[in-house]
């Protein structure tokens, strides 16, 4: 079953109460995970970092927002308990060694890794201490660099996937790199998914039917709200619809059609396929041609319409009025 993770990321604004009002939306939308960030400013930041989006009003700086955009402790278990209550799986993306430490304290199932993350074997090193799978986007990195992560994550044995993913907020088309799904599959034959900033729900459909086992993208409850990731994310409406067609698309491909046989259609096929009959009247000896010819429903009452040319050229054994079908005992 294709995992489906909703990411809230930031969108909680450092509001502990918004934190809440996501999980309650996200809870209806029947996905199966709610993913949120944890920042820790001065362990995985400095005044030095540059905004990738200059979106905020009130942050000077990025460890600025960072630092707002932290939750305590007992407020992370807050979080969590909600989300166990209404049967979301709580994850959270680490991005420092402190942060693991907390979401130990947490109690996640898993780690997310983020794009800007999988080069970094320290954190890696901290979240393989945990013995607890974990997920780790491709967005900024080569195979190259992929294959060291993966080396990395073997050599101690942790369970990881991997996510097809581009860093660009939102993604245009030219760059859902949807062939990169296939290409893990194979390169590294463990499950593997798509990590969508697109803000249209066909993205993590065509994702589905080429076989990815895990979604992940980001929620909003408000598009026009500020924030980093808002125009890149889908809206809760949008998700729940997102969620039917992937579920839709699981039955399918899990119900492969036989088309070595077509015994299920033999009722539909005596409605729908035709009869040779004639067009016109036609007496006795007449010579039969193509141009005489039509097609009648239903199937069964003259020769079948695939047999049409079996009867060019043959005589008739008795007058046929326009219309009649056509049989085998008409012909000489």
């Amino acid at each position: 079953m294709v995992k489906i993770i909703a990411e809230v990321g930031q969108a909680h604004n450092g509001s502990l109460e918004m934190a809440h009002n996501y999980i309650e939306a996200v809870s209806k939308t029947k996905v199966d995970a709610i993913k949120f960030q944890t920042h820790i400013a001065d362990a995985e930041s400095s005044v030095h970092e540059p905004f990738r989006i200059q979106f905020s009003k009130i942050d000077k700086t990025r460890f600025d927002y960072w630092k707002r955009m932290e939750f305590s402790l007992d407020e992370w278990k807050e979080i969590k308990h909600h989300c166990d209550e209404v049967g979301l799986e709580f994850m959270s993306s680490p991005f420092s060694n402190a942060a693991v430490d907390l979401l130990e304290e947490v109690g996640v199932e898993r780690y997310k890794v983020g794009s800007g993350e999988v080069n970094n074997f320290v954190l890696l090193e901290k979240i393989a201490q945990t013995g607890k799978p974990v997920i780790i986007s491709s967005g900024m990195s080569s195979y190259d660099e992929l294959d060291a992560t993966v080396a990395f994550l073997k050599a101690r044995k942790v369970n990881y996937s991997i996510l097809q993913c581009t860093t660009a907020y939102p993604t245009q088309p030219e760059n859902y790199g949807l062939n990169v799904i296939q290409e893990l599959k194979n390169r590294y034959k463990v499950p593997v998914g798509y990590s969508d900033h697109s803000a249209k729900i066909e993205i993590c459909i065509a994702a589905t039917a080429l076989g990815a086992e895990i979604l992940e993208f980001h929620v909003i409850l408000d598009k026009k709200a500020t924030g980093p990731d808002a125009k890149s994310s889908l809206t809760i409406s949008e998700t729940k619809r997102l969620v039917r067609a992937v579920r839709n698309i699981e039955i399918a491909l899990n119900n492969p059609i036989n088309k070595k046989s077509n015994l299920q259609f033999t009722e539909l096929k005596n409605i729908f396929e035709k009869s040779l009959a004639v067009n016109k009247d036609l007496p006795k000896g007449h010579i039969l041609q193509f141009e005489d010819l039509e097609t009648k429903k239903p199937k069964g009452y003259g020769l079948e319409a695939s047999r049409y040319q079996e009867v060019i050229g043959k005589a008739l054994v008795r007058d046929l009025r326009q219309w009649d079908f056509l049989n085998g005992e008409d012909l000489s």
